[in-house]
């Protein structure tokens, strides 16, 4: 019996020392997450998400942003790198591009090229002809780590998000894995940078944000609108700033929209003026509560990857207007079409993106 005493002892004592000192590759800051709204207010719990329709993507998942362009045609970035090219109604799809990477974000330049936020390979320019040129992959010497989301301005500046300086997805396991690494750890290295195509330059416009995510463009192009995943909440940001450091108070940063009900992603310009937001998934009271526990954040990520507190699934999507008013809100509390990252509006439908799903959902719009 002493023998299986000290036997179990031990074992206790490897685990204990395992998940205490273990090395993870995060470093916590302490925060304090603030107190989960719930669904209530312009977020009251509805179904008007559940009756989404889908189409079929043949093998292809993760239409994580979907836009219509000049050309007629829908295109949709894809888990595998294929930005697939199909009618409006899902037929005669094909392969525009393969960048070889993850493309989370892109938006079309004057010329027809699609300006492409490749979190593995930067930011690219992919012509008609499909020839893909890398854009930006470094600012001032130092790499860009995990390319987001990207707007294109009317002057042709291109303005785009670096979510984490800290873990890019080609060195920690995708995407996926290195968002949760970076949300995890809280050390705020996500920025906004600015390229200037024709001078080939690169600027940082802003930083210090908890995981830097989708991009939209004001309609009088002086204003950014940007996700702050990791702190569930909208910045509205000058497109003038520079360098500017948004943990420290400015004129010229502001939050739009404050402690929302779960983690912002994508960003789309809709029409009437409206911004849609999609929310990957809803806040977890878990992961609320360790905010100011750095320490109980390296032990969960020593346990295994199932034991995580990873927030249930729930459809959720917004549109807001300039001045932070929700304007229309669409939810599924089943999840059944999973991590809604936004919705791309045209004038006779709603696509839904998202960034694991393996059809493209989408709702008729209403006027």
């Amino acid at each position: 019996m002493k023998k299986i005493a000290w036997i179990v002892t031990f074992a206790a004592l490897a685990v204990a020392a395992y998940l205490c000192f273990w090395p993870v590759p995060v470093e916590p800051v302490s925060w304090q997450a603030p107190a989960a709204p719930g669904y209530s207010g312009p977020h009251a719990p509805n179904n008007r998400l559940a009756n989404i329709r889908l189409i079929a993507l043949h093998g292809e998942s993760g239409p994580e942003h979907v836009a219509l362009a000049r050309d007629g045609k829908l295109y949709a970035a894809m888990a595998s790198g294929n930005i697939v090219r199909m009618d409006p109604g899902g037929a005669a799809q094909e392969v525009f591009v393969n960048t070889g990477g993850r493309v989370l974000g892109f938006d079309f330049d004057a010329a027809g090229n699609l300006i492409a936020a490749d979190a593995m390979k930067g930011l690219l320019s992919i012509g008609p002809d499909r020839t893909i040129r890398v854009l930006a992959d470094a600012v001032n010497g130092a790499p860009i780590r995990y390319a987001n989301a990207v707007t294109v301005a009317a002057n042709g500046k291109i303005y785009f998000t670096d979510a984490s300086t800290r873990f890019a997805p080609k060195d920690w396991g995708g995407t996926f894995a290195a968002s949760i690494l970076d949300i995890m750890e809280q050390s705020s290295t996500g920025r906004v940078l600015e390229c200037d195509p024709v001078n080939k330059t690169v600027r940082i416009v802003a930083q210090g944000l908890s995981f830097a995510n989708g991009i939209a463009l004001s309609q009088d192009e002086q204003t950014l609108f940007v996700n702050e995943t990791g702190r569930y909440r909208v910045w509205k940001i000058a497109i003038s700033s520079d360098n500017l450091d948004v943990t420290h108070s400015s004129p010229q940063a502001a939050v739009l929209l404050d402690n929302l009900p779960g983690y912002p992603d994508n960003l789309m310009r809709g029409l009437d003026g409206k911004i849609w937001l999609g929310f990957a998934k809803p806040r977890n009271p878990v992961i609320d509560a360790m905010s100011d526990k750095p320490f109980l954040r390296q032990i969960t990520l020593r346990l295994p990857r199932a034991l995580w507190p990873v927030p249930k699934a729930y459809g959720h999507v917004i549109a807001f207007n300039e001045e932070g008013k929700v304007l229309d809100d669409l939810q599924d509390p089943t999840g059944a079409y999973p991590e809604t990252t936004a919705v791309t509006e045209t004038r006779d439908r709603l696509y839904v993106q998202s960034l694991h799903a393996k059809n493209l959902g989408w709702l008729m719009r209403k006027e």
